[in-house]
């Protein structure tokens, strides 16, 4: 049993898809249904995927499958991404414990959703963190104990580690780290960065992994711990 919102949205995917092929936008179905916020699309589209009627296909943007509508016994579903979207490839995050290159894994067959935060500089810090309601789905073997989110990368500053601009780092949530790790580091409640941390004494040490950025040395006082990489998604 649809309530009046899930059988409206699931009408609304079923006739886009049948109209063009493409599977609209979260921010078309908040429009179509007359909504404030693009979380409520997500629940909708969790219940409705819950009870049968769509899937998800993991690591494609706008990809979703009609498996069935109200008095349907089932059907086969369609297969749905944009024209020319590009795959995903999936690379590890075992950053600074062997030489830098990115490795693929294999992507499994389904994900796990996490909050995407905006984007974090890898190069000269940027404003900190805001909260969205935007969600991305990445490999279960990314996600262990814990609470994770994600971030888009802005900036050159870790190239040398394999983190390139535009890359979707996947953070686990903690305000602890130890030397070595890189982490999400917010300066003086203002300004958050990606790096690697090295602690001596009072003074934390930012440091880049690019020769043509500086390393930032600050007082401990000043820098706090928001979480540690843990994966990397990449578009090609």
């Amino acid at each position: 049993m649809l309530t009046k919102k899930q059988h409206q949205l699931l009408m609304f995917i079923d006739e886009r898809l049948t109209a063009s092929g493409i599977a609209p936008s979260f921010e078309e179905m908040k429009s179509a249904l007359g909504l404030h916020s693009k979380s409520g699309i997500h629940r909708l589209v969790k219940a409705l995927e819950e009870r049968g009627f769509i899937r998800r296909l993991p690591h494609r943007a706008r990809a979703l499958e009609i498996l069935r509508l109200p008095g349907d016994a089932g059907r086969l579903g369609r297969d749905v991404t944009p024209s020319g979207a590009a795959a995903t490839n999936v690379v590890s995050a075992n950053f600074g414990r062997r030489k830098p290159g990115p490795e693929s894994v294999p992507m499994d067959s389904g994900g796990i959703e996490i909050p995407l935060h905006g984007k974090i500089a890898a190069g000269t810090p940027i404003e900190a963190l805001q909260n969205t309601d935007q969600m991305v789905t990445v490999p279960p073997q990314f996600i262990g104990r814990g609470n994770h989110f994600a971030l888009e990368i802005s900036g050159d500053s870790m190239i040398e580690l394999g983190i390139l601009d535009g890359d979707t780092a996947i953070i686990r949530s903690t305000d602890t780290a130890e030397n070595g790790d890189i982490v999400v580091a917010l300066v003086d409640n203002e300004e958050a960065t990606l790096k690697t941390l090295h602690k001596k004494g009072d003074q934390i040490a930012l440091r880049p992994a690019n020769a043509s950025h500086s390393t930032q040395i600050l007082p401990a006082h000043r820098v706090q711990i928001q979480g540690r990489l843990v994966g990397l998604l990449r578009r090609y």
